[in-house]
């Protein structure tokens, strides 16, 4: 073989090794692309049908007061659901570390809590742009006049040797450690894991212990509450906080700093931050035995939805979602086509059931839930999923059971799964002709319904999962 022939088969091989490479690479890109699209957060959160959220239970972020749930983080975390078009559920642990463990492992799309920016915590998490800005400061009870102590602090430079409690948090480690510093490391830091900012207040408050570092914006709205308080000194500087995403977060990652600049702009941030952060009445929520923070009431009637739940072997939580939703818990209400009691009975359906404008307010829960079990029966036993048959029920109690069994039949006739609610049988439902709900075609308008269909069962729902996440 001549040296020209060899240098030809020698090129002609180095080429077939480049074009190999270039189609292993293309591969193996492709490859990590569509593994990439397969585990991005919003396909999940497409995909899964909606949002997950984690956030911590406390007075500010996320609570139940007189049956309604409340919180800065919960309204911030709605806004952006509705904004991507998908239910909302929230995971709630008192314990951070917990949290990010949910987000690391895809349990959870979104960290809801105020957390701050550090180097430290970019490696736990992707933070979305700042939300907003505060520090961390000491609470301690206010000394006595005239008198000196751990209980008395007056600068980080002369602290004392003492204990100072913290909330077990990844996310604002750095900053406990930043403060131990500049105590000349005379601080004894004791974490507290499952313990939130606002629980280490109140024991401060109350004494059983002396001294703890919590979040300025935080502190000061119990300051207004607990008045022997004294939150003057600053442990560490003013920082910025935000949300926290999941390392394959960049679509979900875009569509949160969009929507949070255009909430910002809009000032429904600002007003929903000073709606809890700067609100006498959230003092006023902490004496009240309604007040999920507190215990474990909704309302004077669990006790009665407790005992007749069992009538329709439903959670009585779920029960009492339908409760505060025909009637926010307040007796004596009478609607404008004459449905009147906690449970919004028309008087036909309550003579029917035992129950009358004389009956008591556990008579009239019993009835309701008599009502309830009996709209079970007649929904046809091929709605196996139990989940599935608690929508049809709700949708019967509201609308009647004739006009959901005949919306049924039109989610037959045109396609979709008789046998589920959301997006099939609810749809024909609001989507229906005046004379004829089964026969006349599909059509994409909706006319005016007797009752309020829309969102009635989701609203009912979607208030139960926040009763079980908040109250036992």
């Amino acid at each position: 073989m001549n040296l020209q022939s060899r240098k030809s088969i020698i090129a002609r091989a180095t080429l077939l090794g480049l074009g190999v490479a270039v189609v292993a690479i293309v591969a193996t890109l492709s490859m990590f692309r569509h593994e990439e699209t397969g585990t991005d957060a919003m396909r999940r959160i497409r995909e899964r049908g909606y949002l997950v959220a984690a956030t911590d239970r406390n007075t500010l972020n996320y609570f139940i007061y007189r049956g309604e749930p409340m919180g800065f983080q919960l309204k911030l975390l709605e806004a952006f659901a509705d904004n991507l078009g998908v239910p909302l559920r929230i995971i709630a642990d008192d314990d951070v570390s917990r949290l990010e463990y949910y987000l690391r492992n895809k349990a959870a799309d979104i960290i809801a809590l105020n957390l701050p920016i550090t180097p430290e915590g970019k490696k736990l998490a992707r933070f979305t742009d700042p939300v907003g800005e505060t520090r961390l400061v000491l609470v301690q009870r206010r000394a006595r006049k005239g008198t000196t102590g751990p209980g008395n602090v007056q600068t980080l430079k002369d602290f004392p040797r003492d204990t100072v409690w913290v909330a077990a948090d990844p996310f604002l480690s750095p900053l406990y450690h930043s403060f131990y510093r500049k105590t000349g490391r005379k601080a004894v830091l004791a974490e507290l894991a499952g313990v939130s900012q606002d629980e280490l207040i109140r024991r401060v408050a109350s004494g059983r212990i002396g001294l703890a570092l919590c979040q300025e914006n935080v502190a000061m709205v119990y300051h207004r509450y607990y008045r022997n308080l004294d939150i003057s000194v600053l442990a560490f500087p003013l920082y910025s906080y935000a949300w926290g995403t999941g390392p394959d977060s960049d679509t979900l990652l875009t569509r949160l700093n969009t929507w949070l600049g255009e909430y910002r702009a809009s000032r429904d941030l600002k007003g929903t931050y000073l709606a809890y952060y700067n609100n006498q009445r959230i003092a006023r929520f902490m004496e009240s035995d309604y007040y999920s923070v507190n215990g474990n009431k909704l309302s004077p009637f669990d006790p009665a939805i407790r005992e007749y739940s069992r009538i329709v072997n439903w959670d009585w939580r779920l029960v009492a979602s339908l409760v505060y939703e025909e009637s926010n818990f307040q007796p004596g209400q009478v609607s404008s086509r004459n449905a009147s009691g906690l449970m919004q009975l028309m008087p036909e359906t309550a003579a029917k059931f035992g129950v009358d404008s004389t009956s008591s307010l556990s008579a009239q829960i019993a009835g309701g839930v008599k009502y309830l079990r009996y709209l079970d029966r007649q929904l046809p036993d091929d709605i196996t999923n139990p989940i599935e048959r608690i929508h049809f029920v709700l949708a019967a109690y509201n609308v009647g059971i004739g006009r959901v069994l005949a919306a049924r039949e039109k989610a037959e006739k045109f396609g979709r799964d008789h046998n589920r609610w959301n997006g099939h049988v609810d749809y024909y439902l609001l989507r229906r002709s005046r004379k004829d709900p089964v026969a006349k075609a599909d059509t994409v308008d909706s006319f005016p319904l007797d009752y309020k269909t829309e969102g009635f069962v989701d609203d009912i729902v979607s208030r139960y999962y926040h009763y079980r996440n908040l109250v036992r």
